[in-house]
């Protein structure tokens, strides 16, 4: 009986000590999980891009919400970080602020906002938005921002989305509609026609822009493969579907951005 009463007391503890070791490893696992490999803690990068961008450190923020996206991947938040760092990227994109991917630039006689944009293979009208110019009138010694990082186009069919990218760099991703039956073209192309406000050329008609039977929307970036492009749209609930003829369909309020963004021979890979 006293063996009995032993030999159950012994496995009493062996049970209790490794609940204890389960938990005590537990507790160690899961601060494990919220701490990168140099010892910084999701919770004290959180706060520290939090604050950042309530100060209007942009750059800075970028750089925090970054790092939780690439350090904490498996997180429920991983999704809302990376819309906070791409809206640093853009809020910093159309700012005077310059980055690694922008000079400032002196402007010289006989300089025009083409000819300046053409030199740095950027747009007029990513330079005016940047530095906040009314018109296209610039003159000799002014300094202003200019983007000289390129530009890249993905589009992702399985997933419905396009993603801006600048030397590699994500720096936005947008929800878009490709083709049903998976008939929008895969493979490398180039933006060769940019248009605003397109006429829409239908088999038996021409609608105008404007029209509410206008399927294009209110921008045009057409491909180096005819009749293909990324284009507007007049029917927003239909985005994130394989719904087009063929082509990437976009919010018109984003299509007008990316527009503003990405210059003639920017290259848009799409995949399956």
């Amino acid at each position: 009986m006293n063996k009995k009463l032993i030999l159950g007391f012994i496995i009493v503890l062996i049970i209790s000590f490794g609940i204890g070791f389960l938990v005590i490893n537990g507790s160690k696992l899961s601060i494990g999980m919220n701490k990168t490999a140099s010892g910084i803690s999701l919770s004290g990068l959180l706060s520290q891009a939090k604050e950042l961008k309530s100060k209007g450190d942009l750059l800075g923020a970028k750089v925090a919400y970054q790092k939780l996206v690439d350090n904490f991947p498996n997180s429920a938040e991983v999704m809302n970080w990376q819309k906070n760092a791409e809206d640093c990227n853009m809020k910093l994109l159309f700012s005077s602020t310059v980055t690694a991917k922008s000079i400032l630039y002196e402007i010289k006689p006989g300089d025009t906002l083409t000819k300046i944009a053409k030199e740095f293979k950027t747009t007029p009208d990513l330079i005016k938005e940047s530095n906040k110019l009314s018109d296209s009138k610039i003159f000799p010694g002014r300094k202003i921002k200019v983007w000289t990082s390129p530009f890249s186009i993905l589009v992702d069919k399985s997933q419905n989305i396009l993603i801006l990218k600048s030397d590699e760099e994500i720096i936005k991703t947008y929800i878009v509609s490709t083709g049903k039956n998976n008939c929008t073209p895969v493979g490398t192309f180039k933006i060769t026609s940019k248009l605003p406000n397109p006429t829409w050329f239908k088999a038996g008609a021409v609608v105008s822009a404007g029209s509410p039977e206008n399927i294009l929307g209110t921008r045009w970036l057409g491909f180096d493969l005819p009749s293909y492009g990324i284009h507007g749209t007049t029917d927003p609930q239909s985005l994130g579907r394989q719904v087009t003829q063929g082509c990437v369909r976009m919010n018109n309020q984003e299509v007008e951005e990316l527009y503003t963004i990405i210059p003639l021979g920017t290259e848009v890979t799409i995949i399956e």
